[in-house]
């Protein structure tokens, strides 16, 4: 247990595509959630080492300087590593100098900045704001402070969207030379404004042919694509969103967070009144060995690394070829590959890496 994922609701604004657990900003109910968000890791957290820290949303940086103070104060309960990656989602907006004053001071390394996209109908769309020489600013600002260690969202495979719109984008990503780069196709879940209203997908060959387009320029870029999603100049690879994809243990705590800790995996409660009754858990479950490795096989794949698999004998005590065995099947057809003791999915592949998932499951 090395990692802590913090998850602050609050938001200025809802967008059309969350579909997050979040609500609006109102002091009171910040006041009285951070105070049980404070019982919860009290009550919860056994003391270990953090090498991760992150806290994400809804929107942390929101908050007003007197939440965020009191938010870090609670922190503080965290013992971490000298070296500890401690990120903070935030919008363009919310990077004021106060805004920096208090990251800074509270030791956070990291930032990861939801942009989505430069253009004004996607913006429209997703009823997001964002502007290139204002990001610029805020990039600029970031860096004077210390923090390199910067993430960029990128939407794309947006309604109407076109090929152009995206190599724009990308084009304008690529001149503020994050860190960083988290990739999304745009996903319409339930209960979402996009979804309310009918938003209809584009087309699959498109969806694709702008996955290619961004694995491609940010390669030639200099960027290592390590993960479905995620790109990074050599050496900023999230250590936390690892610890994800390796199929490691985590704290989750706040609402609607997720967790995994010594076999069981859980989920808080999304209902505010609850979670300030302190009912925090909403699920509970025990992971069997075999769900397990069937973790393991889900999320490793994800990386473009793969699965070691000497470790996942040394984990479970099978060969993994045994407890799955179309694995054999798709060395042979290609769909997976083996190389220097790792199994993954090349990656002319990974477009349909969830087909592959279920076939070999």
């Amino acid at each position: 247990m090395h990692s802590v994922y913090i998850h602050i609701p609050f938001c200025s604004h809802i967008c059309s595509y969350c579909d997050f657990t979040k609500l609006l900003h109102l002091e009171p109910f910040v006041e009285e959630y951070l105070e049980n968000l404070q019982k919860e890791i009290l009550e919860n957290y056994d003391g270990e080492r953090l090498k991760t820290l992150y806290i994400g949303g809804g929107t942390p940086s929101c908050l007003t300087r007197k939440e965020r103070i009191k938010l870090f104060q609670i922190l503080e309960n965290f013992i971490r590593e000298p070296d500890c990656e401690y990120t903070i989602e935030c919008n363009p907006k919310d990077i004021t100098e106060d805004f920096l004053d208090d990251i800074v001071e509270a030791g956070v390394n990291r930032v990861s900045i939801g942009i989505e996209s430069f253009d004004e109908d996607n913006l429209k769309v997703l009823e997001r704001k964002a502007d290139f020489k204002d990001i610029e600013n805020k990039l600029e600002m970031l860096r004077m402070r210390g923090i390199d260690n910067i993430n960029l969202d990128l939407m794309y495979a947006l309604p109407n969207e076109k090929l152009n719109v995206l190599k724009n984008d990308l084009k304008k990503f690529l001149k503020l030379k994050p860190a960083h780069i988290s990739t999304y196709s745009l996903m319409i879940e339930d209960h979402t404004k996009l979804a309310n209203q009918n938003t209809e997908y584009i087309s699959s060959e498109l969806d694709a042919k702008m996955f290619e387009t961004i694995t491609s320029k940010l390669k030639k870029s200099g960027y290592v694509h390590y993960e479905v999603s995620n790109f990074a100049l050599p050496g900023f690879e999230s250590k936390h969103n690892l610890n994800y994809w390796n199929n490691g243990e985590y704290y989750g705590f706040g609402l609607g967070a997720s967790g995994f800790k010594a076999g069981f995996r859980y989920t808080n409660t999304a209902n505010l009144r609850e979670y300030n009754q302190g009912n925090y858990r909403k699920e509970n479950q025990m992971m069997s060995y075999k769900d397990m490795m069937d973790n393991e096989l889900m999320l490793g794949l994800r990386k473009l690394k793969g699965i070691n698999v000497d470790e996942f004998y040394e984990k479970y005590g099978e060969n993994i070829q045994d407890v799955f065995p179309k694995i054999d099947e798709y060395l042979k057809n290609g769909n997976l590959i083996y190389k220097k003791g790792y199994l993954s999915i090349p990656e002319d592949k990974i477009y349909v890496m969830n087909e592959i998932l279920v076939n070999i499951m």
